[in-house]
C-alpha cells in the first residue's frame, strides 16, 4: 500500500514539474508534415508577468507562419536557410528564423499559449528538433535554450529548450 501511495504522490507531482518550463502541446510530429507548434507558458519570472516571448525556428522547419495574438505585437525575423528545401514543388532558400510576441502581459499566475505553424522538411524519424525560447518578464528572463548532450537526460537541464520528436511520415504524400 505504501508503494501505491508513493507512486500516486510522485505521479501527482509530475504535471507540476512539467509546467515549470516552456513546453510544446504536441511533442511529436510526422516527418515531412505541417506542424502546429503550440508553446505553453505556465508562469512568469520571479512572480512577474511575461512581456515577451522569442522563439528561434530550427533549421528544417520551413514556410513558418505565426499566429497573431490580441494585445501582443508580432515581429518576424527572416534569413537564409542552410540549404534549399522543396515546398510542394517550389524551392525555398529563405524564410522565418525567429518569431517574437512582445508588448503583452501574461500574469505569473495565468497560463497562455503562443502558436506558429510550418513544414518539417528533411528530418529523419527519430530526430529530436529543439526550439530555443527566451521568455522575458517585468523582472527577469528565462532562457529555455539548453539542449541535452548525447546521452544526457533533458530533465537534468535547468532551462531546457522545447523538444519535438520526429516520427514516421505518413505514406502516400
Amino acid at each position: 500500500m505504501r508503494a501505491f501511495i508513493a507512486a500516486a504522490v510522485a505521479a501527482a507531482l509530475l504535471p507540476a514539474a512539467a509546467d515549470a518550463h516552456v513546453g510544446l502541446e504536441t511533442p511529436e510530429a510526422p516527418a515531412d508534415s505541417t506542424y502546429k507548434a503550440v508553446f505553453q507558458i505556465g508562469h512568469g519570472c520571479e512572480g512577474t508577468p511575461t512581456t515577451t516571448l522569442r522563439v528561434r525556428i530550427p533549421e528544417g522547419m520551413i514556410a513558418v507562419k505565426p499566429m497573431p495574438k490580441p494585445g501582443w505585437e508580432l515581429s518576424i525575423a527572416r534569413g537564409d536557410y542552410a540549404k534549399p528545401y522543396d515546398y510542394f514543388g517550389q524551392e525555398l532558400t529563405s524564410g522565418v528564423t525567429e518569431v517574437t510576441w512582445s508588448g503583452g502581459s501574461l500574469p505569473d499566475d495565468q497560463y497562455d499559449e503562443f502558436v506558429l505553424r510550418g513544414r518539417l522538411a528533411g528530418f529523419e524519424p527519430g530526430a529530436v528538433v529543439y526550439f530555443p525560447v527566451v521568455q522575458e518578464c517585468e523582472k527577469g528572463t528565462h532562457r529555455w535554450i539548453e539542449v541535452p548532450e548525447a546521452g544526457q537526460d533533458p530533465h537534468d537541464l535547468d532551462e531546457p529548450a522545447p523538444a519535438l520528436t520526429i516520427t514516421e511520415g505518413k505514406s502516400g504524400h
